[in-house]
């Protein structure tokens, strides 16, 4: 390029970029200009770790450092304290110690968060580890103690679990307070014994050495305390002092690691010649002391104990005050409301993508304040507060309020407070000063147990009547590279609460275990009534999406979670789902407002898959069971539906949700309101299930003509087999594969019009039943649609309160009319009826009719015929049509290799006919 119209190209692109930049802060000043969509795919994000602010949250695993280093040394929850000078070290914020100390290039990105924060679908996580050079470690063991120094782990459960302990130190022993941010400097505050401590790390470069600074805050302690500052696990020599002390590394001792006090009132010493430990006296009143740490060339030694011998602690700033602002100004948006034209429709909150920080905003979950003011929490950990949320969203006024969470996924708002749970536990946020940022990062309660496992969520948490949060954590789901042991297929050990919900005590202090036995659990809590509901994902051990109505002590069905509930049977769910209405399911919410219509009270279950909203019905029987259906809510939903919370203000429902495993939806994420219109609803309301057949209530009067017609209605039942292959297929109550499909014998409409009797014959217990319907409603409109329910208890109805008329109950012992009323069951094959199973199954949210990859989970099907295929297990062989049925109905045998094995099995799902018809729907494309 011409150096000349190079020059100007360049001047262009500044040009532009200027111009951006200048009507970004436009929107941050609250000029005229408007973010009015979002588009992700042009979108330039910074990095993940910002530069301004002093820390990320992540796990890490320092297992493997090298010889000098602790090999037992992996930690769940650490901050990764960013210091200068290439310097950075991870708190445990679990054990207060150090787990390590670097130089160098800081972290690799590779947490689930951090993978797809650009690259929205890249699933390829990976177990934290540093990029840089270590210089110091400690093993599993608290970093502090009162009394004496301790080198073993000493948490609640050692010894007493066949798993590893992962979680905090008993409160008598050490308790993690939170952390300070002021400017770009993180203050640790921490209890030992009954002393309270602060930390303030900075870096402490010598002589061409880097050294590492602790500088102390330490209040009045009755106790002497004792620092372990690092391990050695090559030493071979010493030299101990009160002030400085050091180890010889190896037989050559050309290399050293060194610890020394800064200002009086403490000493240094080394146990075993491995641990370099220091004792700070009891005192009775506060003092300030630092400590100097450091590895290198015994060379450098001599400048060592110069820095040592002139070093001061460094000053605390006014971190209890809260600090100036780190994020300036504010990012408006204007939202874009739904057309009315339905029942329910969808308007978007824009969000605040692009902004002047370049971030990321993929929205988790948010919470609302009496006023209709709102908390947002993203995947990457950010927390935005929103303003203006309006009827027409003309202005949405967006600021950044806190970040460097880890992996957050769920926040709530109580007593006026933020609490976000994510990984490390449940953070309230403080505003110190009232600047509109977040100063102190409070630990709220951490008592539950979190391992490193990647999959296993900080799922979501929701605030009970009785002021005590719930949550629930994700199984420790097999994910490729993993830090603990397998536990069964698909699983590994994780920690001893992996795949549970939890109940937290009001001041979070205490857990309480009340439920396992999950996959990857999600949870809704009616905030009136204290119901407590949770969703479960398909995979291993869980043959479909179920719901349940969560109980105390009992289990639920997934054995690698069990957890200690014994022999208990797994609970059976208020309803199961079948994996072409929702194949991923997340939470759940009720509607307590009186501004939603049709839906005031009820329950709604969010579908991520799908994607989209599930109406909630229960049907109590005479025994007292109680049993539950789901309809769809049919919406324009521009991403995935994950969480939901009502507005207070508005009373209306907004759905937060962000795109990574497999969503049906294009949309990297959204803010959506679902808003009633006040237009006719369709869907229904009410169901009950008998040995005569099932009554479905409608929101609407329905047509008379078309509602009694028997042959509108195709009726299937089946079963599913719990085992550990992932998902199930369908069985018929004999335990052969395969649905049975139920004739209606006749169809009885009620007085007032709303209300359905469909006369069935031999209703039983089953798993799964599903009622399809193509009618009409008295105004015309035609209702093309299903009910999907569990019928636990069938018992004989009573239809009188209907009016349904006389009921011809002779018809489910007449054989010719059962026969006559099965003649139209008939399947047909036909490329046509291959593309609708493809899109009842929801294929399409895992396999691309076209050449996509990105962001599936299975290859892609256009010209898969006659194409070579490599397996997982090192064969290969040619698609046809043989490969193709197989591959449908017995998944696993023949893993497409760079494939995860997460596709169910359809026997018994699909006939013959429809796997003939996906075929010849695979051969068109």
């Amino acid at each position: 390029m011409h150096s000349l119209f190079k020059s100007r190209f360049i001047s262009i692109v500044s040009l532009f970029s200027l111009l951006s930049t200048a009507a970004i802060l436009m929107y941050c000043a609250g000029g005229k200009e408007l973010i009015k969509e979002n588009n992700f795919e042009t979108l330039q994000l910074g990095s993940f770790v910002e530069k301004d602010f002093p820390y990320i949250s992540t796990s890490m695993d320092a297992s493997k450092l090298g010889a000098s280093f602790p090999k037992d040394n992996i930690s769940a929850r650490t901050l990764a304290l960013k210091l200068g000078d290439s310097s950075y070290v991870c708190f445990d914020t679990d054990l207060l110690r150090w787990t390590v100390a670097w130089t160098g290039e800081f972290l690799p990105m590779y947490l689930m968060p951090q993978v797809s924060y650009k690259d929205y679908y890249n699933k390829g996580n990976k177990t934290a580890q540093i990029a840089g050079t270590p210089k110091l470690a400690t093993g599993l063991y608290p970093g502090w103690t009162a009394g004496a120094p301790v080198f073993k782990d000493i948490r609640p459960g050692v010894g007493k679990q066949d798993i590893p302990v992962w979680g905090p130190l008993a409160a008598k022993d050490g308790h993690w307070n939170g952390v300070y941010v002021y400017r770009n400097q993180a203050v640790l505050s921490y209890q030992v014994s009954n002393s309270q401590l602060y930390e303030m790390v900075t870096a402490a470069p010598f002589a061409g050495e880097k050294g590492f600074q602790r500088n102390f805050r330490i209040q009045p302690n009755q106790e002497n305390l004792y620092l372990t500052a690092a391990e050695v696990a090559d030493g071979s020599d010493v030299k101990i002092s009160d002030r400085i002390s050091y180890v010889f590394h190896g037989n050559k001792k050309d290399s050293v690691t060194a610890v020394a006090v800064i200002g009086p009132g403490a000493k240094t010493n080394i146990v075993d010649k491995r641990y370099l430990s220091v004792e700070v006296p009891s005192a009775g009143s506060s003092r300030e002391v630092a400590v100097l740490v450091w590895k290198g060339p015994f060379s450098k030694l001599k400048d060592f104990e110069a820095k040592a011998a002139s070093g001061k602690p460094a000053p605390f700033p006014g971190f209890q005050k809260g600090g100036p602002a780190i994020w300036k100004g504010s990012v408006f948006t204007q939202g874009k409301l739904g057309a009315d034209s339905e029942d329910y429709v969808i308007d978007q909150v824009t969000l605040p993508v692009p902004n002047p920080w370049k971030r990321n905003v993929r929205l988790a979950d948010v919470a609302f304040w009496p006023d209709g003011k709102a908390a947002g929490v993203t995947f990457s950990g950010d927390v935005w507060i929103i303003e203006g949320i309006s009827a027409d969203l003309k202005k949405v006024k967006w600021t950044r309020f806190a970040s460097g969470l880890h992996e957050s996924m769920s926040i709530e708002i109580r007593h006026n407070d933020v609490y976000v749970y994510d990984r490390d536990g449940i953070t309230r946020l403080v505003d110190l000063n009232k600047d509109g940022m977040a100063d102190y990062y409070e630990n709220f309660s951490n008592v539950m147990e979190q391992s490193p496992e990647s999959r296993e969520w900080a799922g979501s948490m929701a605030l009970g009547p009785d002021d005590c949060f719930y949550i629930s954590k994700g199984g420790a789901l097999n994910a490729g590279d993993g830090p603990t042991p397998f536990a069964a297929k698909g699983f590994r050990t994780g920690s001893i609460q992996s795949g549970s919900v939890l109940k937290v005590s009001k001041d979070g202090k205490s857990v309480e275990v009340l439920a396992t036995g999950m996959r990857g659990p999600f949870i809704g809590m009616n905030p009136q009534t204290g119901v407590l509901t949770a969703s479960d994902q398909q995979g291993n051990f869980v043959p479909s999406t179920p719901l349940f109505l969560i109980k105390k002590g009992h289990f639920y069905g997934v054995p690698a979670t069990r957890h200690g509930t014994g022999s208990r049977e797994p609970d059976k769910p208020l309803t199961w789902i079948p994996h072409n209405v929702d194949r991923s399911a997340i939470a759940q919410t009720w509607i307590t407002s009186d501004k939603m219509g049709p839906l005031n009270g009820d329950l709604i279950h969010f579908s991520f898959g799908r994607p989209g909203l599930l109406r909630v019905l229960f049907d109590t029987t005479g025994d007292g069971t109680v049993q539950g259906g789901v309809s769809f809510i049919k919406a324009a939903y521009t991403a995935p539906t994950s969480k939901g919370t009502i507005n207070p203000k508005d009373g209306m429902l907004y759905i937060s949700g962000f795109n990574l495993w497999g969503s049906s939806a294009n949309g990297i994420s959204a803010l959506q309101r679902l808003r009633y219109t006040g237009l006719p609803s369709y869907r229904p309301n009410k169901f009950e299930v008998g040995t005569q057949g099932v009554v479905i209530r409608f929101d609407s009067p329905l047509d008379e003509k078309a509602a009694t017609e028997a042959r509108n209605y195709r009726v299937k039942r089946w079963n599913y087999l719990r085992t550990e292959e992932y998902g199930s297929g369908h069985y018929k109550l004999d335990g052969t594969p395969g649905q049975e499909s139920l004739p209606v014998l006749k169809s009885y409409l009620s007085a007032d019009k709303k209300a359905v009797f469909l006369l069935i014959p031999d209703v039983r217990v089953t798993e799964q039943m599903e009622v399809l319907y193509d009618i009409s409603a008295a105004d015309g409109r035609a209702m093309q649609d299903g009910f999907w329910f569990t019928p636990k208890s069938v018992e004989p109805l009573s239809l009188n309160a209907y009016g349904f008329g006389t009921v011809d109950f002779a018809l489910l012992t007449d054989k010719a009319a059962i026969a006559k009323a099965a003649e139209h069951l008939v399947d047909v094959v036909s490329a046509e009826h291959g593309k609708a199973m493809f899109e009842k199954l929801a294929c399409a949210g895992c396999h691309s009719t076209g050449t996509q990859v990105d962001g599936m989970y299975g290859p892609p099907l256009k010209g898969i015929l006659g194409k070579r295929r490599e397996f997982s297990d090192g064969t290969a062989s040619v698609a046809n049509e043989k490969y193709l049925k197989e591959s449908i109905l017995d998944p696993p045998v023949k893993r497409v290799k760079n494939y995860s094995g997460e596709m169910p099995s359809y026997v018994g799902v699909v006939s013959d006919s429809d796997i003939e018809s996906i075929i010849l729907y695979i051969k068109s494309l």
